[in-house]
Formats: structure tokens, sequence, C-alpha cells
């Protein structure tokens, strides 16, 4: 019988003192914690099974609430997100929490998250993001960008930027969202990678697709947040690494 594999780990980085990523996977959430050592869990398929990370805004108060808060509303809603539709929704409705949480304690305001994950359905997987946390397919031919960075253009010569052009939250006064969602094909064999910018600004995706070729599982996920480390670990790294097996 089909099954989803994921394999996920969370840590700081060498630069910040605070983890502010939170991660979901199913009804399981780890929020602004650290763990080294990948986790990986196994679900039949069947139910829509959600995988997401969340990046907490840096330079702003409360990024670790915003995401937390994120990852647990997706934790609870994750088995009615069948259609884009419903994950358009699922995020918007993700948008006003944080707001509203932002409201009732004043000293969060303006805090906000990035988001980016799938949702996997018995015969198709639901790719979706708001701000510039990633996912990406992984076949044969290496690594395929699904989620769009809600990013400024680059200047010439500019690799990365740390402005996103939206969140959920992030604002003083309320700001709806506009959730980039794609549907995916899914099959025995299927593979993507959920993760924050943590890994993505540090590590080329030339760099990425190599180890993706070479490792699968929690070895993936191990040899990655080992990449971003060497690479100096600027930020937060938060890594999910989805794959549907036999």
């Amino acid at each position: 019988m089909p099954y989803i594999s994921v394999s996920a780990l969370s840590h700081v980085g060498l630069v910040r003192e605070n983890n502010e990523d939170s991660l979901v996977v199913g009804p399981w959430t780890l929020c602004s914690s650290v763990t080294e050592n990948p986790q990986t869990l196994l679900f039949a398929l069947g139910t829509p099974l959600v995988v997401a990370v969340a990046d907490g805004l840096g330079g702003q108060p409360g990024g670790e609430v915003a995401s937390s808060l994120v990852v647990r509303r997706l934790a609870r809603v994750g088995g009615s997100l069948h259609s884009t539709s419903a994950v358009r929704e699922g995020l918007e409705s993700c948008n006003r929490a944080v707001y509203e949480a932002a409201d009732e304690y004043p000293g969060l305001g303006r805090m906000g998250t990035t988001v980016a994950g799938v949702v996997v359905l018995p015969d198709a997987m639901l790719a979706f993001n708001v701000g510039d946390s990633r996912v990406f397919d992984v076949d044969g031919n290496g690594l395929h960008q699904v989620s769009v960075d809600d990013n400024p253009p680059l200047a010439p010569g500019q690799r990365t930027t740390p402005i996103v052009t939206q969140a959920l939250g992030g604002t003083a006064k309320f700001r709806p969202v506009h959730p980039h969602v794609a549907e995916r094909p899914l099959s025995v064999g299927t593979r993507c990678l959920v993760c924050s910018d943590g890994l993505t600004d540090p590590v080329s995706d030339d760099a990425l697709s190599e180890l993706l070729r070479e490792h699968d599982g929690g070895r993936a996920a191990f040899e990655l947040w080992k990449a971003a480390m060497e690479a100096g670990g600027p930020d937060n790294i938060t890594i999910a690494v989805v794959r549907i097996g036999a």
C-alpha cells in the first residue's frame, strides 16, 4: 500500500540566537525548537496530509509566535485541505488569525511569518506558499522550484534579498494575502523538498540538487542541514523531505 515518508529537522543555525521557524507534518508540530537529528514519520496515503514550514519574520517582534500559530492551525485543519480552493481559504484564515493575535497582544504588533508546504492527496500533491520559503520537486533530472518567491526583483548580480512582498501578518493594519497554490501529479517515487530560506540562501540549487541525487529520507535532510551549516548557518534552517513509497 502506498505511504508517505517525511523526514524533517529544524535548527537555529550558527548566527541567530533563537529559532523562529516552525514545522507541521500532519498532526505533529515542531515550534521554535532545535533538532540536529532528522525525525522520520510514516503515514498511509489517503486523508489529506499537510507538510509545511513557517519562517517567522526577523527584525519584528513575535516571529516565533506567528510561525507557531500558523503551523498549529494547519495541523488542526490539514485533513480538510482537499482542493486548491480549500488550501487558499486555509491560508487566508491563518493570515486573519495572525492579525487577531497581534491585536490582542500589543507587544506582538507587526508579527508575521512566511509559509510554504504541500498537501498530499491520494492522487495529487498541492504545493503552496506565501513569502519566500520554498517547495521543490525532486526527480532524476534534479531540483525544480514549484513555489513562487514573494520578493521584489533582484538587482543585477544580486542573488538573494531578505525582503518579502507578502507574508501572513507582518503589517500594522490587516492586509489580505494571495497564496500561490499549484497542483502537482503524484505517483510512487514522487519526492519534494520543503524548506525555509535558511537552507536556500547559503546553499546553491546545484548543491541541493546534487545532495538530493545522492541521498534520500533522513540522510538527505541531515546532509542538507550540514551543507547550510558549513556555508555559515546564517539563519534558522528547517527542512522536510517528502517521498511517496510503495
